[in-house]
């Protein structure tokens, strides 16, 4: 006998029991998104590999280790699940010249995909909203970034912390580079394999290792905030301005470089201690140089990400408990003239906008009365060959001590519509 077909590791699947709270998640989501004036726009999961490399940057560990990637055996065309969702948000931007009339406001929320070893609040298939908003240059929008998520994590009943920090520009990031490089130089027998492989392609990243080794050496390494230029520096004051004013509280990381490499000025991270090694749920910046670098006229941007699974973790730590989906009546029927008569109290139901799950397979009223309790409905309707005869339904609450009543199809449209 061959052996059972599993999901692949990594890629998880979402099970019936876990959908109301997805269902939570994903209802809040798009509320809140909309309240803010933003618009959904959907695109591939599959992209040409060369997108992700020149938007992510080849010298970091998505594109160097963790992208699904695959030669297309009809045109010998390179592509990859995506790994991200900005890079193919800018994309599609600037292919349909979206930005031809002023700035979008633009989400997006699907899976993504990493090779990386799968662990808690890690996997090889996750889930992201995206926030991305092009074309707007100010720390306003940095600010309303912020605030946004803020406002967020109290409809969602969670509290992680924010991190800030400004990356400059590119003649800021030059100056930085060259001083890391010489401060990295002078303690190579504290580096890692990862770090020396980086030291000359991208030594910023190192400044993110986890390796518990080099933190010290990390620790006094330059700091960027010394190299800014002046243009940077106002930007940041005036977004931390903003954030006093809205009331926003935050902690200053000099160390918070982002994995990315379009990342310029603002970067922020939303963290939290109560998620073990993968505590950052909500993570952005502004990058201002990706449009023009995927072919689009020259145009300021910025955005930010979370993690959908690792926000529910969150959420289960935290006690928060989306309430349950149940339909509002489950109809349960015996008789030929019943089942008839089911068909057609259940369709007019639905047509009122009341949701009701019709019991199938037969049986006794007592084991189908069974069924409808463990259903979760608040109401049993009950039909027999007599109900039949004269239209009518039995409504039975199931959650709450209230006798049973004899309707008419359209008394019960009322009371359901109005419990």
């Amino acid at each position: 006998m061959s052996n059972n077909l599993q999901s692949v590791r990594g890629m998880n699947d979402m099970l019936p029991q876990d959908a109301d709270t997805w269902r939570f998640f994903e209802d809040t989501v798009k509320a809140w998104l909309a309240s803010y004036g933003y618009r959904e726009i959907r695109t591939p999961i599959l992209e040409h590999t060369a997108l992700f490399k020149r938007a992510i940057g080849e010298v970091t560990d998505i594109v160097e280790k963790e992208m699904y990637t695959f030669v297309d055996e009809l045109n010998g065309e390179s592509l990859t699940l995506r790994p991200e969702g900005t890079a193919s948000c800018v994309r599609a931007v600037v292919q349909n010249n979206l930005l031809y009339d002023g700035g979008k406001r633009l989400w997006y929320m699907g899976p993504m995909f990493r090779h990386e070893r799968p662990q808690k609040g890690r996997y090889r298939q996750f889930h992201q909203v995206g926030v991305e908003a092009l074309g707007f240059a100010g720390p306003d929008t940095d600010a309303e970034h912020i605030l946004m998520s803020a406002d967020l994590w109290k409809r969602l009943g969670v509290s992680p912390v924010l991190e800030l920090n400004t990356l400059g520009d590119a003649e800021a990031r030059r100056r930085h580079r060259e001083r890391l490089i010489r401060h990295f130089e002078a303690n190579l027998d504290v580096l890692d394999e990862d770090a020396k492989r980086r030291l000359h392609s991208n030594p910023l990243r190192i400044l993110d290792t986890k390796n518990p080794a080099m933190q010290a050496l990390v620790e006094a390494a330059p700091r960027l905030m010394d190299d800014l230029d002046e243009e940077s520096l106002a930007h940041f004051d005036a977004l931390q301005k903003l954030l006093h004013d809205l009331g926003i509280e935050y902690r200053i990381n000099t160390r918070l470089v982002r994995g990315l490499d379009y990342y310029n000025r603002t970067v922020f991270e939303w963290v939290t201690d109560k998620l073990g090694a993968q505590g950052t749920v909500c993570a952005g910046g502004r990058f201002d140089g990706l449009i023009e670098q995927l072919g689009g006229k020259p145009a300021p941007a910025c955005g930010f990400a979370m993690g959908i699974e690792r926000l529910l973790a969150l959420l289960e730590t935290e006690g928060v408990q989306p309430a349950s989906y149940a339909p509002d009546a489950y109809l349960v029927h015996a008789g030929e003239a019943a089942a008839s008569w089911a068909w057609q109290v259940a369709r007019r139901l639905r047509e009122q906008g009341i949701s009701v799950a019709m019991h199938a397979g037969g049986g006794s009223f007592k084991s189908q009365m069974k069924k409808a309790d463990a259903s979760g409905a608040r109401h049993a309707l009950v039909i027999g060959d007599n109900e039949a005869a004269e239209g009518r339904l039995v409504l039975k609450p199931l959650r709450e001590a209230a006798e049973q009543a004899s309707l008419s199809l359209d008394e019960a449209v009322d009371i359901l519509l109005h419990r």
